[in-house]
């Protein structure tokens, strides 16, 4: 039982944390949902080249957000989900050097922590015999104890 369990639990992570930064991504295009720049650091702003602007600065982050979306719905989950991580990190790092969005950083490292669940899910093996799951270094086994999980 626990084992559907936690498979449950990871299928639910792998794709919110592989679908939701791709519409991120997308929206960097569009600013349907919001307009990112707004959230952009002054302290970032002014490390921009002078021929970039913060629009198209928001164009690579939505380019690398994709691409980290990518990665957890690929066979790559446990990387994907370590570059989501480290990706919101330095989202919410950005957000509160703004003197602001506090409320939203405290989010972002919130969602950080359950991307690096996803991947230690995944390298535990919590995905095994799912379609493009990667491979994992340990197997998973609800009964035994983790430290005696082989490597």
């Amino acid at each position: 039982m626990l084992n559907g369990q936690v498979k449950i639990s990871w299928w639910a992570l792998r794709l919110s944390y592989g679908l939701v930064p791709i519409v991120a991504g997308l929206d960097k295009f569009t600013n349907l949902l919001t307009h990112w720049t707004k959230y952009l650091s002054p302290v970032i702003q002014h490390l921009l080249p002078t021929s970039m602007s913060a629009v198209t600065f928001m164009y690579g982050i939505g380019v690398i957000e994709i691409v980290a979306g990518l990665l957890v719905l690929s066979n790559f989950v446990r990387w994907g989900a370590y570059v989501v991580c480290f990706w919101l990190i330095g989202i919410a790092i950005n957000l509160v050097s703004t003197g602001q969005y506090y409320d939203i950083a405290v989010r972002d490292l919130v969602m950080a922590v359950g991307a690096f669940a996803l991947a230690q899910l995944t390298e535990a093996g919590a995905g095994e015999g799912a379609l493009g799951t990667g491979r994992s270094r340990r197997v998973f086994h609800p009964s035994v104890p983790s430290h005696n999980m082989g490597a």
